[in-house]
This record gives structure tokens, sequence and C-alpha cells, in this order.
């Protein structure tokens, strides 16, 4: 495997006090986790897209699709100070093939990245809400937000279409060292 894009980064100095902001710690985990991400949508079979290892669970294809969305989640979470699911009209993408799926990933990574470079340290203390109407899900600090619904909740979905790469006998990319599937 190939970790020539896993890039480390000092947040401490000498004296132990911390040099990087909120923002640029954000910034290289996303740009780390995002090759990750990609090698794992890259493998996805989509001519296998009904696929479901229980009949309450994701499609592959959706899941899939869900994964590569999240990353566009940074826009909602430090642009705006809620959402609320009762003024929106979301419908997920479309996907067809592996090359549009990869594609809509980067988009998304590549705006993702836009917004972490150009947001000031102060956003990620305000406070932001999730919502469905006059119904809060829950209201916490953007930052909280960021690590929880941007990354936490991507790794976690990732996780899971694994998993469903597993069952379906796809070889599985590694993504912090080699799996069973890439070891010689």
């Amino acid at each position: 495997m190939d970790n020539t894009n896993i890039r480390c980064f000092r947040i401490l100095d000498e004296q132990n006090k911390i040099t990087m902001k909120l923002s640029q710690l954000f910034l290289e985990e996303l740009k780390n986790e995002a090759a990750n991400t990609r090698r794992i949508l890259a493998a996805v079979p989509l001519d296998k897209g009904d696929f479901k290892p229980h009949e309450k669970s994701f499609s592959l294809k959706r899941l899939a699709v869900h994964v590569a969305e999240i990353n566009g989640w940074w826009k909602e979470t430090l642009l705006q100070d809620e959402l609320d699911f009762s003024k929106g009209d979301y419908k997920p993408v479309e996907i067809n093939t592996t090359e549009d799926l990869l594609a809509l990933h980067d988009r998304l990574v590549t705006n993702a990245e836009k917004i972490l470079s150009e947001v000031s340290e102060e956003e990620f203390a305000k406070s932001w809400s999730m919502r469905n109407g006059e119904q809060v899900y829950f209201t916490m600090p953007k930052g909280a937000v960021a690590r929880t619904w941007c990354l936490n909740h991507l790794y976690h979905h990732r996780a899971q279409l694994t998993v469903y790469l597993r069952l379906l006998n796809v070889p599985v990319p590694g993504m912090y060292g080699p799996t069973a599937d890439v070891q010689g």
C-alpha cells in the first residue's frame, strides 16, 4: 500500500502551545481521509447496487452515494447556522457509474477544502442546530458538529461500506495499512 498521501502535521510547539488552528486540523484530516474514502468508493461494484445485507439496510448504491455526499456537509455546517429538514427538498444524487460516484466525491471534497481554508476560527464556536421545523434534534458548537457529522459520521458509514464489500467478496482496499485482501 502506498502511504505517500498520508501527511503528518505538528499541532504543538516546543512549549506545548497549540500552533495549528482547528480549521487546519480538520483540513488535514479531511485530505488524509478523502484519499481513503476514494479508495473504498472506487471498489464499489455498482452492478450490485441493489444489494442489502438486511431488509432494513441501505442498498449498496444508496450507501455509497451517502458516503460521497457526507463530504458536502461542511457547507451546511460552517456556512449556515442550522439545517432544517422541513425547508429542504433533498433528493439523493443519481449515480450510475463509478466515475460519477468518484466525481461527486472529488467535487464535494474540493468544496470542503475551500470552505475549511477560508472559514474563521470563531465560526467553530458558534451554535448550530439540526431541526425539522419546530422539532430541534440538537444544538451544539459548529466545531463539535464538524467532528461528529462531517467526520465521525463519514467514518461510520464508510466502515459499513467495507462490510458490504466483504459480504460481496469484493477485495477491501487498505486505508491504514494492508487488508487481508491486498497482503501478498
